[in-house]
């Protein structure tokens, strides 16, 4: 009769285990960091377009500074009193410093 031969297994089942829970955990590694990076990146995108607003609304406020300054100038207001019938006097202008 035909001896039957034991082989040995070199891997133990530990060392299958070990293996087994180390490719899941590289595999849940990679998944972390794509959905990381796709997290960071919509950040990104989140700010720059804050970013955007805010530049969009500094030019308007600057343009309604100059607009204010233009109709609060010392010509415009003449012209307006003038035309209102109003006369100006330099005695009734007070002057406050902040």
């Amino acid at each position: 009769m035909a001896k039957k031969k034991n082989k040995k297994s070199r891997i133990t089942k530990g060392e299958k285990y070990l293996y087994f829970y180390a490719t899941v955990a590289f595999i849940l590694m990679l998944g972390v960091k794509i959905f990381c990076g796709a997290q960071v990146g919509e950040l990104k995108m989140s700010i720059e377009e804050i970013k955007y607003n805010i530049d969009v609304q500094e030019k308007k406020n600057e343009s309604l500074t100059m607009r204010v300054n233009e109709l609060t100038s010392f010509e415009n207001v003449k012209q307006v009193v003038s035309e209102m019938g109003l006369a100006y006097n330099n005695d009734n202008i007070i002057v406050i410093d902040e």
